[in-house]
């Protein structure tokens, strides 16, 4: 049976501009011009606007990156995201046609917050940085993490993180970490949470893995953003980040697996789920 596959965009930006929801777009319009089916891609403006999807109209969830303190405020908006990822995991509870989604960044330590999960706090100093990522014993068994390397490489662009997991809840719940941030040699620093599995359906990272990497090439060279990024993360850093930008094993590799397998194995769950229930 023909079925159009839904897809819903959130937007997380704030109205700030950005590379991250001009990556999302491109990397899932990119993905339905190979796939044989029918998507219909809708994009909701979160914070700014207000806007949030259904969970009943929309088969697959992708949440974005944004500014700001993620830690709760009690803007409107604010309940209606907690709202949406509440009904998400009753919704998957109940029906035996899964809703699938994927939360980066600012979208992850939100839903880390709401759900009690870990504690974000503030860094001490902004991180940005094509930075490599260490898979745990769960990430490494993971299928979205089957290709790439230990460590792989991600763009890190965050002034949060996430620290102290409730361990307890999560083993409660077979919630899985599945990857933490680089070892900090020089320092005494608890290794912040990278990417964990809420459920089959829910996956979350810090990391950006829409990041496209002539876009963020083009970024680095700007006379503008390069001179306000070096005052931020230092000379060093930056040439480093710089270096590896254009990497074919780095974020290349990275934009190349994960969304797209990502897509991959949502719409064939969801077909497949479609097709046994006809």
């Amino acid at each position: 049976m023909h079925k159009t596959l839904r897809i819903a965009l959130l937007d997380m930006n704030n109205n700030e501009p950005n590379l991250g929801m001009k990556n999302l777009v491109d990397l899932v319009e990119n993905f339905t011009q190979t796939h044989a089916n029918e998507f219909l891609i809708q994009i909701f403006d979160v914070r700014h606007l207000y806007e949030m999807p259904s969970i009943e109209d929309f088969d697959i969830f992708i949440s974005s990156g944004g500014p700001g303190n993620p830690n709760l405020s009690g803007l409107p908006w604010e309940k209606d995201f907690t709202d949406f990822l509440d009904n998400l995991l009753l919704h998957n509870q109940s029906s035996p046609l899964k809703k699938h989604a994927f939360l980066i960044c600012h979208s992850f330590q939100v839903a880390l917050i709401h759900w009690k999960l870990a504690k974000v706090i503030e860094r001490e100093t902004y991180s940005f940085g094509i930075l490599p990522i260490y898979l745990t014993r769960f990430g490494k068994k993971d299928w979205l993490f089957e290709n790439l390397d230990q460590p792989f490489y991600a763009v890190d662009s965050r002034s949060f993180q996430c620290l102290q997991p409730n361990f307890r809840k999560m083993k409660r719940l077979d919630i899985k970490i599945l990857a933490i941030e680089r070892f900090r040699a020089h320092r005494n620093l608890s290794r912040a949470l990278m990417a964990i599995r809420f459920s089959d359906e829910i996956i979350g990272t810090q990391f950006h893995p829409e990041a496209e990497a002539e876009d963020v090439m083009c970024k680095l060279v700007d006379e503008n953003y390069k001179q306000k990024l070096i005052e931020k993360i230092g000379l060093n850093n930056y040439l480093e980040t710089l270096d590896r930008a254009d990497d074919e094993d780095k974020i290349k590799k990275t934009q190349a697996e994960i969304l797209p397998k990502f897509l991959h194995n949502a719409v064939n769950c969801i077909l497949q789920k479609n097709d046994n229930l006809l």
